[in-house]
């Protein structure tokens, strides 16, 4: 079988040492004079809408598509700035050599993250690493992880020219929303401890595999399906 390969953004490619939600941060502030609305909000695992509606619920307001299509903008424009500056940002160790073992498998390489497409891109072009990802599934395509994983499967069979029953999809993560997410669409998931769950935590969500970094053989054999 041919392999589609979905790899989160945050905590399993990069780090933006916190450029995310300060953006996020300003743009509430921006829009609706409430900086304040996320301070207490986890962030990990989560899609962008997820985040704006418990924003934007903590403030009273509701999810409009108006205000939440201002919201974005504003963090996209702020999330540009952030990434320029940050100084926290890195690409984790044994990425890079995760994805050169892909492309040499002939894996088709996309992502499977929370981020709105815009602001997955400017995350990884950051880190030089925007190119190495053809297709995805997006915070932009549905605010359920499950369903933009789905979607994220469907491209990559697309562009591997082959029906998606015919696929096997590795979803590639640091949080248990990740292993949830790659099981409720029949893929398997490995899982990287790189973000803010330990091993033990990431075993007991379920994941196929839990690693501490991408490059362990173990986790190039899994992508490889032995």
């Amino acid at each position: 079988m041919k392999t589609v390969a979905l790899f989160d953004v945050d905590g399993t490619l990069v780090t933006t040492g916190g450029a995310g939600r300060r953006a996020m941060r300003a743009a509430f502030g921006e829009v609706l004079d409430a900086p304040h609305a996320l301070d207490d909000v986890k962030l990990g695992g989560k899609t962008d809408p997820m985040i704006l509606r418990e924003g934007l619920t903590v403030i009273g307001r509701e999810f409009e598509p108006t205000l939440v299509a201002e919201i974005l903008a504003r963090y996209l424009m702020r999330l540009e700035r952030e990434l320029e500056r940050t100084a926290g940002y890195h690409v984790f160790d044994g990425v890079r050599t995760m994805l050169d073992h892909a492309d040499a498998l002939s894996v088709a390489v996309g992502l499977g993250t929370g981020n709105v497409e815009r602001g997955a891109r400017l995350k990884l072009a950051r880190g030089d690493l925007n190119t190495r990802f053809a297709f995805g599934g997006f915070g932009s395509d549905a605010e359920d992880r499950t369903e933009l994983v789905r979607a994220g499967a469907t491209r990559g069979a697309e562009y591997l020219g082959v029906p998606l029953a015919e696929c096997r999809v590795v979803v590639i993560g640091d949080t248990p929303r990740d292993v949830r997410a790659a099981h409720g669409i029949g893929a398997v998931c490995l899982a990287v401890a790189t973000g803010g769950y330990a091993n033990d935590a990431l075993e007991k969500a379920g994941a196929d595999l839990v690693v501490d970094r991408l490059d362990e053989p173990q986790a190039l054999a899994f992508l490889e399906g032995r």
